[in-house]
Order: C-alpha cells, then sequence, then structure tokens
C-alpha cells in the first residue's frame, strides 16, 4: 500500500514508518518545507493547505500530527496549541480528500484515551462514553474532524495511551528514576493505559488491513497502575522506588497536566484489537520495558 504520514518524524511516526517499510509498503511523509524528493509531499496545516491531487495513488492517510502533551506546563497559550494544532491538521487532510477525485480508502487518525478522563473503578473498552477536562474535549473535537472524510473512506480513530518509550511521556521520568528518586506519583493507584512504543506502530500496521472502524483503544492488554509501571522501570535501572511525590505537589507544579496525565484513573482495555486478532509483542508492561531499555 502507498501510506501518507503525517508526523512521521515523531516517536510513534518513526517507528510506523520503519514498520511499513519492513512490511512491505511504500511511505510517503507529508512535511513543511520544500520536499526533497518524491517520498515527501508538502503542506502547510496552519493554513489548510495541502493539493488534493497530492492524495491521487495514497490507499491510507495516517494522521500522527498534534502538538506534544508531554511538554509541561500546559499554559494558557499551550492548551490552546494543543486543540488547535490536532484540529488544523486533520481539517486540512479530511478536506482535501473530500477534493480528491479518488480519496484514500482509509484514514487512521491519531486520539487518545485521554477521551474518557477520570474513571476508577471501570474497565474501559471503545463503548465506554467520553468523560469530562479539558483533555476529554480536545479528543471529542479531534474525533468529530476525523469523522468529516468521505464517505467511502473508512475512518479509524487511534486512542493511545501512554506509549513506554525512551523518547515518549516517561521521558521526563527516566532521568528522576535513574537518580534513583522515584516513587509513587499521588497514591499511584491509579491505573495507567500504556503500551509499547512497537505494539503501538503494529497496531497501526495491523489496522491497515483489518476491517475495524471508529474509536479503537491502542493499549495493552494487561492492566497496571502507576505504581506498578514505575516501580518496574526502577527495579529494571537498580535503583530503589521510595521517594513519594504528593497529589498536592504534583497539581500545584502541572496543575491540569498532572491532574489529566498522570493522576487519571484509566483501566482501558483494547477490546477490538484483541477481537481482531492483533497479537501483542509486548502483552505486559515488564516486557515493554524490558525492549524500551534495549533500545537505542
Amino acid at each position: 500500500m502507498r501510506v501518507l504520514i503525517s508526523g512521521a518524524s515523531g516517536l510513534i511516526g518513526s517507528e510506523l514508518s520503519l514498520q511499513l517499510g519492513v512490511a512491505g509498503h511504500d511511505v510517503v511523509r507529508l512535511v513543511r518545507r520544500a520536499p526533497t524528493g518524491p517520498d515527501e509531499i508538502r503542506w502547510d496545516p496552519a493554513k489548510l493547505s495541502l493539493d488534493p491531487a497530492a492524495l491521487d495513488g495514497v490507499d491510507a492517510v495516517v494522521n500522527l500530527s498534534g502538538a506534544s502533551l508531554a511538554r509541561l506546563p500546559w499554559t494558557a497559550k499551550y492548551r490552546q496549541e494543543i486543540l488547535r494544532s490536532r484540529i488544523q491538521a486533520t481539517r486540512t487532510l479530511t478536506n482535501a480528500m473530500r477534493e480528491a477525485p479518488t480519496p484514500p480508502a482509509i484514514l487512521l487518525n491519531g486520539s487518545a484515551v485521554g477521551v474518557y478522563g477520570n474513571r476508577p473503578g471501570e474497565r474501559l473498552d471503545e463503548t465506554a462514553l467520553p468523560g469530562s477536562d479539558f483533555l476529554v474535549d480536545v479528543v471529542v473535537a479531534w474525533e468529530r474532524e476525523a469523522a468529516l472524510a468521505p464517505d467511502s473512506t473508512r475512518v479509524v480513530m487511534l486512542r493511545t495511551g501512554l506509549v513506554l518509550a525512551k523518547g515518549g511521556a516517561l521521558k521526563p521520568l527516566l532521568p528522576i528514576t535513574k537518580l534513583g528518586l522515584s516513587g509513587p506519583l499521588g497514591t499511584g493507584r491509579q491505573h495507567w493505559a500504556w503500551v509499547s512504543l512497537h505494539d503501538e506502530a503494529a497496531a497501526i500496521v495491523h489496522l491497515l488491513t483489518s476491517q475495524l472502524s471508529g474509536p479503537v483503544n491502542l493499549v495493552g492488554p494487561t492492566p497496571a497502575t502507576a505504581n506498578a509501571i514505575m516501580r518496574l522501570l526502577a527495579t529494571a535501572l537498580h535503583r530503589p522506588f521510595k521517594i513519594p511525590v504528593p497529589e498536592k505537589v504534583l497539581t500545584l507544579l502541572l496543575q491540569d497536566a498532572a491532574r489529566q496525565l498522570l493522576l487519571a484513573d484509566q483501566n482501558a482495555s483494547p477490546a477490538k484489537l484483541l477481537q481482531d486478532g492483533f497479537v501483542f509483542t509486548h502483552p505486559t508492561p515488564a516486557t515493554a520495558i524490558d525492549w524500551m531499555l534495549r533500545q537505542p
């Protein structure tokens, strides 16, 4: 297949491009500068600019564009950028797809388990209703834009959890752990919807040839708390896990980012992926962290 990717140079996009190439697919990247070869197409999502003719021959679009949630703190200005970057990128793509003579058959659009909000005591599959907070509003608006793709296009919302990778959301926690300063975040009993970087990309490759549509949770199959994941990381690095960070301190420092990223309880289930026959290479946080730490 000929697969067009936005956000191809990012954490997930880089791993996805690698796996697509190994699987024999042709990867084309959207760039915001002059293209340097036939595998690049210029766009400007800030101006909703993408030539519909550039989609000629494209079988699938994977949209991974959006300002990083891991960039802290979420100032009022940056909160606007988190929303605006996702809406503009998705709208640019769906506008061009609707104007294309032969629109791509598939749109795999970024999304997040943040849509569920803080849901302690629940196991959240794709039928769970949205919660209520800033990230919920962002994801609902993001998915609404993706749904504006042409009727002939199969649309999947990639509801991604905490991607276990050195450059992902764990990036600010790695140096703390290496210094032996990690410990429970709040109570530490909140569930984190985790997934290995490898399985995140592998699931997207799987969804290219699946018949699934609508929201799909891209999360690992084994529930885990924040304490379990952080303790596994500390153990793998041969460091202690003893110094707690109280909820009040986290929220004072990071405000909404603490409440919605670190302290929210989201026990999400990859129900659709499992029913569709996807097999996780890293089915537990331990196997995911082991793989992560072995990467260069």
